[in-house]
């Protein structure tokens, strides 16, 4: 039930910003396979820095305390997983046709995560592979510099630049444009990704309006009064809080609050009500049962 309630709670937070335009399906993009020997060793050239970076950061957040190894393989773990935050740096990287070769270049922003996106993830996950810990342990026990991580990643461990990448085919297709998010998007996908980790919230998805108010229907449909009320009122709440983000009135986090409190109370009611419902039928069963084995033993 608990999952429930998050894959609904996502969608409110989803469908309360987003138009409806991105709400809609829409294909994602597929890794160009091809592209990665072109582009391995840049990508672990930035894996590298991303990854000291990273370990830099946790070290200053959770000062005066220390670095633990399995905080360290936590970020190798998940720095080339782009359901994950660590990854983010991933959605900055903008791969560049010039002349035979491609170019990773770093934006300013964070782009929509199409076929180039996830080329890099692939490229990146090739890189780290199975060697995620022994990078996790090299950085918790060497302690290296930028340049040292480098080598020891890129050169000697993986291999991934002891050869020059080849030529780029002249036929190869070009790659899609760089297209950056609003800070509303990436703001709303870090929080979904946060979620995403928490208990009972697996496998979260977001719907389009119509969707959401399809399910108004959800749970039983013989109920009590009190429970009529909710029920109806269930798609109202969530029809607010899309209208108020259409009116603008309201600021997007209240909206954020609000929703996970009203759905999270519905969805607990259900719960119950159906709950109920179990337990009076199984009682009904046994009573049943023991009846007929007394008639039986008369």
């Amino acid at each position: 039930m608990k999952g429930v309630v998050w894959v609904l709670v996502v969608s409110v937070l989803a469908a309360a910003w987003m138009p409806l335009s991105h709400c809609s399906k829409k294909s994602v993009g597929l890794a160009r396979k091809e592209d990665i020997p072109y582009i391995k060793c840049q990508v672990c050239e930035l894996l590298a820095k991303e990854l000291y970076k990273q370990v830099h950061n946790k070290k200053a957040e959770i000062a005066p305390k220390k670095i633990s190894e399995y905080q360290i393989i936590e970020i190798a773990e998940n720095v080339c997983n782009l359901k994950k935050v660590e990854a983010d740096w991933i959605l900055r990287i903008d791969i560049v046709e010039k002349e035979d070769r491609l170019e990773l270049v770093e934006q300013d922003s964070e782009g929509q995560c199409n076929s180039e996106c996830k080329t890099i993830e692939r490229a990146c996950q090739e890189v780290i592979g199975y060697s995620d810990t022994d990078v996790a342990e090299y950085l918790y026990s060497s302690k290296p510099d930028i340049d040292s991580l480098h080598n020891y990643l890129c050169k000697d461990l993986t291999k991934t630049c002891s050869t020059k990448a080849p030529p780029v085919p002249k036929d190869r297709a070009p790659g899609e444009l760089f297209v950056a998010k609003s800070s509303k998007e990436v703001e709303m996908e870090k929080l979904l990704k946060s979620m995403e980790g928490m208990p009972g919230a697996p496998g979260m998805k977001m719907y389009s309006r119509d969707d959401l108010m399809n399910m108004k229907n959800f749970g039983d449909e013989d109920s009590d009064d009190n429970d009529d009320e909710d029920e109806a009122s269930f798609p109202s709440k969530l029809g607010k809080v899309l209208r108020a983000k259409e009116s603008g009135k309201r600021d997007w986090r209240q909206m954020i609050k609000k929703g996970i409190e009203d759905t999270s109370m519905t969805l607990k009611k259900h719960a119950n009500k159906v709950s109920n419902h179990i337990r009076q039928w199984w009682r009904g069963k046994k009573t049943t049962t023991s009846k007929k084995r007394l008639k039986t033993e008369l």
